[in-house]
Formats: structure tokens, C-alpha cells, sequence
């Protein structure tokens, strides 16, 4: 990457009409999920829809989904003030307090059946941070004080019940009490390890919210001690990867590489640095998260700007899910905002080209989940579940709009 602007006004053309396109996209996404995914008859909002826009009935309810629903409505009413945004992210917030949270030993569970039972009451670090995401963004956005301390208590779970104080790291799940569980992973495609990659990167990002609302010595130190986690344990150099799956002591269980995490983990770390840093960003840290980027576009794009879905030792997953695309959106501009390269600018309208002609759902409406490299829709997928949520490509709109107008106002 040598070539650079010298001044950002160049590119204002560029960056304003991005900014219209992102802020049209961003109405559109959360349109779909204002309209389509609130439960009228059982509360909060639904379980499971399928690519087609029909509701199944009577799908169980998932603690991430429901913690991104309320992350996304809240940012986007903070970012707007849009009244309507706040009343979705007061449903949302009644939902998770009512039904998720675990009132006799703290925390959150992961899944529930239709009528708000436990369905699977266990803990997983994972969920634990995405509820201090969405507690302490709710929070950021209305005042209201029961939110942030519930984020607090979370904070205090993830260090009381998950921390280990003998490897460093966050454990991956704990039986409902607290105790011991054998299946620690988030998915089934998941390996069944005791730490990984994934969850200490949903752990970064809300300690990291969290601190914007609450900048305490305890919860910097925390922070301080993920992006170590992540620069001497999780990212590989030899590979320039981030590492997925790992044992107690922190050794890599085997090698398979995630483009949308390594481009995702970039901007995160840059982010959380930043946050507890007044702004400065660490030039060792940096050195990193360059290298993350430049792998992905190395060994991770196609050559329309789209961003593949995984590598599995030299099998590459050529397909082209909805997440690693609005995460590569963000990525770009973080780079392109660091080192203000032409290059990454370019990338990411590429990219956005792609996501505008390929990723737009025009029928069903939303994102597909993936298309194949012929860029067909794989309609076997859900539009929204358990995974499939508004946080991804509406936290890339509000991440892009938000920095447009930051280097606008900088110019």
C-alpha cells in the first residue's frame, strides 16, 4: 500500500455519496426488522425466519439474537433519535430482563422456547458479552441506570466465573450454577476447546462499549489484557491469521482460517485500543491488525471485492456470507481512515458494489445469508435467527456513517 491523498477533501464527492447509500441501506434493515420481526402474540420479537419471509412457528428464541436486536435498535436510536428505534429497543430490553436474565444465579441464559421458558439454560461467555454490548448501548442511548448496572454485573460474571487466573483468557461456558460443562461450543460447527478466538472478540467489543459509559481502572486493565490475549496468543505469526480454537494453555488446536474474523478483529482491536487511549493507537498493535488486513485482501478476496467465507487447511470455502461482507465494509474504512491509502478507500467501494448487486435481498428484503461464487442466493438459509440479525450489516451502516462524518468535520 504506497499510495496516498494528501488531503481528505479530494474525496468528499466519494465519501458524501457513500454516506447517502449507507444511510438509505441502514432505513432499509431496520425497516425489515421493525416490521417483520416483531412477536405480537408471544413478546420481544421471533425466533426464526425463513429466506422466503415466512415466520416459523413457534421457534425457540436465542440469547445473541435478541442482544444484537437490542445493541441495533439503541445505537440507532442514539445515532438518529428516530422515537420509533426506542421503542423497539424498550422491547427489546423488557424481553432480555424479563425472560433471559437468571434471576437466582445471575447471568444470562442462552436459548428460550417460544412462551420465554429456559430451553437451554446454560452460560456462555459469549452471551454474557453481548448482553453488556446491548445493556451498556441501551444505556448510552436512553440514561437509564438499571441498564448500565446490569452491563456491570455482567462485567463482574465474565471476571468472577469465566477468568483464567491461571492461563489468562475467558472460559467458554459454564453449566446455569456455574459449574463444569462438557459441550462448551456456541455452534455445532464449532470445535468443542476451552477458549477461542471468536467469544475473547465478542468479549473486547463490549468491555470496550462498556468503557465509553463507564471508564473505570479496572475495566481498562481487562481490555489491556484482551488485546494482549490477542496479539501474543490468538494472532499467529507465521500465518498472519488469527487462530480459532484453543486448549487451557492457549495452544492453537488446529488450523483453519476465518476472513470475516480476521478483517472484523482488525477494526476491533484498533477500536478498543483507541477507546482507552484517548485516541492513540499503538504502532505495535497496528503492525498487527495492517497484517490482518492485508492477508484477507492477499488470501481472502475474490477478485470482484467480495470477501470469502473460510479456509479449512487448503480447502477454501468459496462462498460469500452476509457478515464477513459488512465487516470488510468497516475494516476498509478503518484502514483507509488510519493510513488515509486510496487503495482502501477503493476496496471498499468495490466491495460495496458487490454487497448492492449481489447481497440485497430485492424480493424477500434484508441480506441473503450467502451466495455461492456465481453469486447465487442459497435460499435454504434463514432471514433471521438465531445468528441471522440485524448487528452485522446495520452496525457496518452506523460505523460508516458515523466515520464519514467524523473525517468531514475533520477536513
Amino acid at each position: 500500500m504506497k499510495a496516498k491523498h494528501s488531503s481528505g477533501k479530494r474525496l468528499d464527492p466519494v465519501l458524501i455519496r457513500l454516506k447517502t447509500e449507507f444511510s438509505a441501506e441502514l432505513s432499509n434493515i431496520l425497516e425489515f426488522w421493525s416490521s417483520s420481526c416483531v412477536d405480537e402474540k408471544y413478546g420481544g420479537f421471533i425466533g426464526t425466519m425463513d429466506h422466503f419471509g415466512k415466520i416459523v412457528p413457534n421457534a425457540p428464541k436465542g440469547c445473541i439474537l435478541n442482544a444484537r436486536i437490542l445493541w441495533t435498535f439503541s445505537a440507532a436510536f442514539r445515532m438518529t433519535k428516530t422515537e420509533k428505534y426506542k421503542v423497539l429497543a424498550d422491547r427489546a430490553y423488557a424481553y432480555i430482563t424479563d425472560y433471559f436474565w437468571d434471576n437466582k444465579n445471575g447471568g444470562l441464559f442462552w436459548e428460550l422456547d417460544y412462551l420465554g421458558n429456559p430451553l437451554n439454560a446454560k452460560k456462555q461467555a459469549y452471551a454474557q458479552g453481548f448482553g453488556i454490548y446491548a445493556f451498556s448501548e441501551y444505556y448510552r442511548a436512553t440514561g437509564v441506570e438499571a441498564s448500565l448496572e446490569y452491563a456491570k454485573e455482567l462485567y463482574n460474571i465474565l471476571d468472577e466465573k469465566f477468568w483464567d487466573y491461571q492461563f489468562t483468557g475467558y472460559f467458554e461456558a459454564m453449566t446455569q450454577d456455574w459449574h463444569e460443562i462438557k459441550d462448551m461450543r456456541l455452534s455445532t460447527k464449532d470445535l468443542n476447546a476451552p477458549k477461542s478466538m471468536n467469544t475473547h472478540l465478542h468479549i473486547l467489543e463490549p468491555l470496550t462499549n462498556l468503557y465509553r459509559v463507564w471508564p473505570v481502572a479496572k475495566l481498562k486493565n481487562s481490555i489491556q489484557s484482551l488485546i494482549q490475549i490477542f496479539t501474543h496468543k490468538i494472532y499467529d505469526t507465521k500465518t498472519n491469521h488469527l487462530n480459532l480454537f484453543f486448549t487451557k494453555n492457549w495452544t492453537s488446536q488446529y488450523q483453519e482460517v476465518s476472513f470475516g474474523h480476521d478483517i472484523e478483529g482488525a477494526w476491533l482491536l484498533n477500536e478498543a485500543n483507541m477507546v482507552i487511549n484517548d485516541g492513540n493507537l499503538d504502532p505495535a498493535l497496528k503492525s498487527v491488525t495492517d497484517k490482518l488486513i492485508e492477508v484477507t485482501i492477499k488470501e481472502g478476496m475474490d477478485s470482484d471485492g467480495s470477501i470469502f467465507y473460510e479456509r479449512h487447511g487448503s480447502n477454501l470455502d468459496t462462498h460469500k456470507h452476509w457478515w464477513p461482507q459488512a465487516e470488510g465494509l468497516v475494516g476498509f474504512m478503518d484502514a483507509y481512515e488510519q493510513d488515509q491509502d486510496q487503495e482502501y478507500l477503493d476496496r471498499l467501494v468495490k466491495l460495496w458494489d458487490f454487497i448492492k448487486i449481489n447481497m440485497l435481498d430485492k424480493i424477500n428484503g434484508e441480506w441473503y445469508w450467502r451466495v455461492d461464487q456465481q453469486n447465487k442466493p442459497v435460499v435454504t438459509e434463514n432471514k433471521a435467527g438465531f445468528w441471522k440479525c440485524p448487528y452485522h450489516n446495520g452496525r457496518a451502516m452506523m460505523e460508516l456513517i458515523e466515520r464519514i462524518d467524523k473525517m468531514k468535520s475533520l477536513s
